[in-house]
């Protein structure tokens, strides 16, 4: 009875031999023909799984050297040193390879959960427990999240009232190598939130930012929003002042997108009240309230409605808020403001051209502009 060849076993220290010669650091393996006749189904697919292995390694190796070209041609810096090199006035990254980005020395902007804790991502924790130090919104209310989640890092107060102070102690603490997170109460640092001064300044200094994704109350309201408005614009915090505010959704008003804002519970009435009398009536508001946690609320009405439904039940006005208001209504036809403009830029101007500019100052359609400038022109 002839010899039977040995059956692959799907592992990493397959018989090269048998697999064709072939391993992660040459080429892919394949099965030899003298094994492909001795393989039922279950081995076919245990060695096709094995040959993905393989090729992945095989990739990782590829990847890897490329990189290690890239940094000898930017003066031997390989990637994952999370340096700013400056050569010949011009600034020169380095970034970080993914599986350095918790250990490089780098200030790392970690976005943290808006409500529920276990929204952080692993990528967040991993970075998290990897840092040194961690600057903190407020210290009290960060150590809740550290604590659940086993983080043991220093901490550093870094709010408004002290970001230069404490932006300060980071790139002291970058210059000695250390790795630095930086967090914010809830969701992503540096919107609507400390952070964008310090980013810039550890940046300026020539140390890495390394952004840490996640939770951000702005998309995740939007998410659910249902709105059919191919763009948004987060406009964040209105104005605390009631006469800015007002000026401040009539600059918005013309804007062809969904509007985004945030708002603290005890202005929530005021806003929407200005929003509803300042807007056109039949766009839509939706009210995204404590998202992410025991009492969220996400309610859709007419624009116009928004003020009643507050009033109707007090629970309505407690918790953080995220606004959304529908974009503009189509324009039908030019409106007064837009023809004034009109008329006295074809004082001075070709019709084409009056036209053109008189859509880029009012927002309005250029084609139609086009149409009433002839019909000016024509009377």
């Amino acid at each position: 009875m002839p010899a039977v060849p040995r059956q692959p076993v799907a592992c990493r220290h397959d018989d090269p031999g048998l697999l064709g010669g072939g391993d992660a650091r040459s080429c892919p393996a394949v099965i030899g023909t003298p094994a492909q006749a001795y393989l039922d189904e279950d081995d076919r697919c245990a060695v096709a799984a094995d040959q993905i292995d393989f090729a992945a390694a095989d990739a990782e190796v590829a990847l890897d050297q490329r990189q290690t070209a890239c940094g000898e041609k930017f003066g031997g810096c390989r990637f994952g040193g999370g340096a700013l090199g400056l050569r010949g006035g011009h600034e020169r990254w380095t970034i970080p390879s993914m599986e350095n980005l918790t250990t490089t020395p780098a200030l790392y902007v970690v976005a943290t959960p808006i409500g529920n804790l276990g929204d952080v991502t692993l990528r967040a924790l991993e970075t998290l427990r990897a840092a040194d130090l961690i600057a903190c919104e407020d210290t009290r209310h960060a150590r809740r999240l550290l604590d659940h989640h086993g983080v043991r890092a220093a901490t550093l107060a870094l709010h408004e009232h002290n970001e230069a102070a404490a932006t300060a102690r980071l790139i002291d603490a970058l210059a000695t190598g250390q790795r630095v997170a930086l967090i914010s109460d809830a969701g992503t640092p540096g919107i609507s939130d400390p952070g964008a001064r310090a980013c810039a300044a550890v940046r300026a200094a020539g140390h890495a930012v390394v952004p840490i994704p996640g939770a951000n109350a702005a998309a995740t309201a939007m998410s659910a929003a249902g709105l059919p408005d191919a763009r948004f614009l987060f406009a964040g915090f209105l104005s605390a002042k009631p006469t800015a505010r007002r000026h401040e959704i009539e600059a918005l008003k013309a804007v062809p997108a969904a509007l985004v804002f945030y708002e603290a519970p005890h202005r929530i009435e005021e806003t929407v009240a200005d929003l509803a009398t300042l807007l056109e009536p039949q766009r839509t508001l939706v009210v995204a309230r404590e998202l992410t946690k025991l009492f969220e609320q996400i309610v859709a009405m007419p624009l116009r409605e928004g003020p009643a439904w507050l009033a109707a039940d007090d629970n309505r006005k407690r918790g953080e808020f995220v606004l959304i208001v529908s974009g503009p209504p189509p324009r039908e036809g030019v409106d007064a403001a837009a023809e004034r403009v009109l008329k006295v830029l074809l004082e001075e101007l070709p019709v084409k051209q009056a036209a053109k500019l008189a859509a880029t100052i009012t927002g309005a359609a250029k084609n139609e502009l086009y149409q009433k400038a002839l019909q000016l022109k024509g009377g």
